[in-house]
């Protein structure tokens, strides 16, 4: 059986429970790149481009290396040119990518576009000083430091409208994060998408059908409750809120960010996590 084959099985099998695959581990990662040397075929491009955990993910090495070895010229693949690869690169939000980009401002045929793609990664960690350093002599990582200074990162994100117009999905009473987070779940939470099945499967059944009728209304749904967010769950209990009411992130796979949640009164640290989370 063929790598796509495979991955296409895995794919219908999560599709029955609603959800959407499991990132690619390492090993799938070391196949698909093989694979993406030899052929043309944009479908396994989007795989790498989408389904690899950014940051420090084992998987997220497989893949730097990679691309790192299409910016130094090392390998070529049909679907994946220069450009491309740095802008899969910018979507990993931090780890692994940061010193391949780091190495792309030394090459001055890539080094601009290296340049942008750090300016909106802010990630970087010890690799702070690298830059610093070569912004010396390296007009482009100099680039890169203003930029930071300025907070273009920052400053280029959308907006907050003045008016949002929603719909309320509301939870009386009070919401605790094990209902939102059933700690006889537990041993999903790594898996947000299998996860969040469990929301509110005990405290109000059904909940889950509501939301996707909600949706069909074409407005935002708004989590609703008098008291939200008591107990020590709050990360899970986030994430599955986020996975129902939230917008994918690009090049995250099976991880959403935004959504709104409104109540008489927070918990505390559940708001914390909540603005933590977007």
């Amino acid at each position: 059986m063929s790598f796509i084959q495979e991955y296409n099985k895995l794919v219908e099998e999560r599709a029955a429970l609603g959800i959407p695959p499991l990132p690619l581990n390492a090993n799938q990662t070391k196949e698909l790149c093989k694979l993406l040397e030899n052929e043309s075929n944009e479908e396994l491009a989007n795989l790498l481009e989408n389904r690899v955990n950014p940051g420090v993910d084992d998987a997220a090495l497989v893949k730097c290396e990679f691309l790192d070895s299409i910016l130094k010229g090392k390998i070529s693949a049909p679907n994946i040119d220069k450009k491309r690869a740095l802008r899969m690169l910018g979507t990993m939000l931090g780890g692994y990518n940061v010193k391949v980009l780091i190495d792309a401002l030394k090459d001055e045929n890539i080094a601009k576009d290296a340049a942008e793609v750090l300016k909106n990664i802010i990630f970087v960690h010890d690799n702070f000083h690298t830059i610093a350093e070569l912004s010396k002599n390296n007009p482009h990582a100099k680039e890169v430091l203003q930029s930071w200074a300025n907070a273009d990162w920052f400053n280029k994100k959308e907006k907050l409208p003045q008016v949002i117009k929603c719909i309320v999905f509301k939870v009386a009473g009070e919401t605790n994060t094990d209902d939102l987070s059933p700690a006889g779940d537990a041993f999903t939470r790594s898996d947000i998408p299998l996860h969040a099945n469990a929301m509110l499967k005990v405290r109000q059944a059904g909940s889950l059908e509501k939301i996707k009728e909600l949706k069909k209304s074409g407005r935002e749904v708004v989590y609703v409750g008098d008291v939200v967010g008591t107990g020590s769950s709050r990360k899970s209990a986030i994430n599955s809120i986020q996975w129902h009411l939230g917008k994918e992130i690009e090049g995250v796979p099976n991880k959403h960010s935004g959504g709104i949640v409104m109540g008489s009164t927070i918990a505390p640290i559940f708001f914390n996590t909540a603005q933590d989370s977007g």
